[in-house]
């Protein structure tokens, strides 16, 4: 134990203080060199987690595998009995619940025109486009399962012998704001759910602007089309050039790719798969992966839409000067050159 010392120097007394223990010196320095550690551990951690979120969809739509399926096991087969009418003789026969995931101008509708040429699907389009539909969690249950109850009639209904049943739901149609209670109702029902994406998001950008202008200018004799069936109608409508705001451009791209990021991670414990527009455009056979995977049997699946923006990308945008300025040298700088 460390004594006091005194010092007698003439008439003065002095009293010098204890030493410090060294080995509890040595314990403060480590007890701070670890709390120091730790604390600069977590931020590296809470930087890299934010990086790899930030570049997650971006390798997932230059690179992601051809085959981006997660099954879990085969879908699951259901038997609907409706209450509107009879399935009469196809009363056994079994029925696959599917969700087209999406976001506007992303191909999904050309996608879902394809399906539907199949004889056992029934798509049946937008239904949460209706607001009222989903107003809350509860309406949107109620939705659900009157489509995949059957007792959703729309022009797309096969009725009484689908063996598939779905519908198209895009992100901003209340998906994101209720994904926990959807992705569990998806879980418990057993509906798939097969995302329809691009991997160009400035070809989405043209494609939205021009779409929002026809809603005005209604360039087809007065009618506005978000899709036409003939290359005359898509020569008419490909003549109205998009200025970008290439002010906004990155971080409108940007915005996109967290939207589908998100929705990626929100829906990606459902049994899924995931296709890309371009893909389909590339390669037919994709769309016997998705027959595939809603277990249908196979059939060449055609659809009477007509692609509008068929040229390159260049033609297409009004400013395209300034969007080349803007996008070179960054991530974003490929989708200027990528094209069909």
């Amino acid at each position: 134990m460390a004594e006091s010392i005194c010092f007698f120097n003439q008439d003065t007394l002095i009293l010098k203080p204890p030493k410090k223990s060294p080995l509890l010196l040595r314990m403060a320095v480590l007890m701070f060199a670890m709390v120091c550690s730790v604390s600069i551990c977590s931020i590296c951690v809470k930087q890299l987690n934010t990086h790899t979120k930030a570049r997650f969809l971006r390798v997932q739509i230059a690179d992601y595998p051809e085959k981006s399926i997660r099954l879990t096991k085969v879908p699951r087969e259901h038997y609907p009995r409706p209450k509107t009418f009879s399935r009469a003789e196809c009363f056994d026969n079994p029925v696959r619940f599917f969700a087209i995931v999406s976001m506007q101008r992303s191909g999904s509708g050309w996608f879902e025109s394809l399906l539907n040429s199949h004889v056992n699907v029934s798509s049946n389009g937008e239904v949460f486009s209706v607001l009222d539909r989903r107003k809350n969690i509860t309406s949107i249950v109620q939705t659900l399962d009157r489509i995949y109850n059957l007792d959703w009639l729309s022009s797309a209904s096969k009725n009484h012998c689908s063996a598939a049943v779905g519908f198209k739901w895009m992100l901003n149609q209340g998906l994101m704001q209720h994904h926990e209670e959807i992705a569990d109702y998806f879980n418990q029902r057993g509906v798939s759910t097969i995302f329809i994406f691009r991997r160009n998001l400035l070809r989405r950008i043209v494609s939205v602007l021009a779409n929002s202008y026809d809603r005005y200018a209604k360039m087809l004799n007065g009618t506005h089309k978000s899709h036409v069936h003939s290359l005359e109608e898509a020569d008419a409508l490909s003549k109205y050039k998009p200025v970008i705001n290439s002010t906004s451009l990155v971080s409108d791209l940007e915005g996109m790719e967290s939207t589908i990021s998100k929705a990626l991670e929100y829906f990606g414990n459902t049994r899924h798969i995931i296709v890309y527009y371009e893909d389909l455009i590339n390669n037919r056979t994709r769309l016997k992966d998705v027959q595939e995977f809603l277990n249908l049997p196979q059939m060449e699946l055609r659809s009477r839409q007509v692609k509008i923006h068929t040229g390159q990308l260049s033609d297409y945008i009004k400013n395209w000067d300034d969007v080349k300025v803007i996008l070179n040298g960054t991530a974003y700088e490929h989708l200027l050159h990528a094209d069909y």
